[in-house]
């Protein structure tokens, strides 16, 4: 009888230690398998790969260029520069903030209705470095919700009002499955000393392959774009929507 208490204590230890062998197994496998995602979506230091998230500049040797026009106000100058695309034979993406869209959303349908690409600018053109992150997720949410239900598009890229992000706003765009959009070129014409031809020259001085042209809707803006266009063409670059210049 002692002999079978004996034996049936032993069993019920090596039962326990397996238990335990087999709930280590399981937590060690977790944790190596949730390791193994996350350094698939990161770099060696742990953080997201920012240049899959963040387009500066396109592809050299593509002989393409984009207009990237950010538009927070502007209203009664973009419809000339409308006429103007319309007359080049060009499209451009505007970058439109929600509160933008909601008060002019005859305008926005006009912008996509001739074929210009539509994306996001944010809502109420907020700093991403000075609100939380929970105030980044949400103006890009309302955005695009105010967006979608105006032109029917789902906005994919964020143009960070002022060039304004960090490392939080790159892995918020992540998780929406967002890119964001900077330039490499940049027109500076909401400044007072930027004339038409000031703005041409900034532009025309530098690489045109590949590049992303920051515009505004300004009255400077409108007077330098046909010069500016004609001698883009001139230099066998073609212009192109974001979406597609090649990155």
């Amino acid at each position: 009888m002692k002999n079978y208490k004996k034996k049936l204590y032993i069993a019920a230890i090596i039962l326990l230690l397996l238990f335990l062998v087999f709930q280590l197994y399981s937590i060690f496998n977790l944790l190596f398998n949730s390791k193994t995602v996350e350094m698939n979506n990161t770099n060696s230091k742990g953080e997201i790969k920012e240049e899959d998230i963040v387009i500066r500049n396109g592809k050299e040797g593509s002989n393409k260029l984009t207009f990237n026009c950010n538009v927070d106000w502007g209203e009664d100058v973009i419809p000339d520069m409308l006429k103007i695309f319309k007359e080049e034979n060009i499209k451009v993406t505007f970058y439109v903030s929600g509160r933008w869209a909601e008060n002019n959303p005859d305008l926005l349908k006009k912008m996509y209705a001739e074929g210009h690409e539509i994306q996001s600018h944010g809502y109420g053109h907020k700093l991403c470095t000075q609100v939380s992150e929970e105030t980044v997720k949400d103006e890009i949410l309302k955005t695009e919700a105010i967006i979608l239900d105006t032109i029917g598009v789902k906005t994919t890229v964020f143009a960070p009002p002022s060039g304004d992000y960090n490392e939080s706003t790159v892995a918020i765009c992540k998780e929406l499955g967002y890119k964001m959009a900077l330039w490499s070129s940049d027109t500076i014409d909401w400044r007072q000393d930027s004339t038409a031809d000031v703005i041409k020259n900034r532009i025309l001085q530098k690489p045109l392959d590949g590049t992303i042209v920051l515009m505004h809707p300004k009255p400077e803006t409108v007077k330098a774009l046909p010069g500016l266009i004609k001698e883009i063409k001139n230099q066998g670059i073609e212009i192109v929507p974001f979406n597609k210049l090649p990155t």
